[in-house]
């Protein structure tokens, strides 16, 4: 299935996080983790209308890696893959 966001809203794919500790300890599937803030745009929307009409261009494009707040996404499964939906605004920086 394939995903087209509508207006500024911007699919990202987000990035595996360590299952092992700094020390080397492992962590099992069981334990609870944060929401990673880092991930790669997946697909992005038009863009947010404009009072006049026209449509405000987006920053980012699809194949940037991007740092977002870790608390703005909605979270979405679609076949089996996880993916979190979030506005343009929540995209705090690209990461080159």
């Amino acid at each position: 299935m394939k995903l087209n966001p509508i207006s500024d809203n911007i699919i990202i794919s987000p990035e595996k996080q360590e299952t092992k500790t700094k020390g080397g300890i492992l962590l099992p599937e069981s334990v609870e983790k944060e929401k990673p803030q880092i991930g790669d745009v997946i697909a992005v929307g038009p863009g947010r209308l404009l009072e006049n009409g026209e449509r405000a261009k987006t920053q980012v494009k699809k194949g940037d890696k991007v740092l977002f707040s870790r608390y703005s996404p909605q979270e979405i499964k679609v076949d089996g893959k996880e993916y979190f939906v979030l506005k343009e605004d929540d995209i705090l920086a690209i990461i080159n």
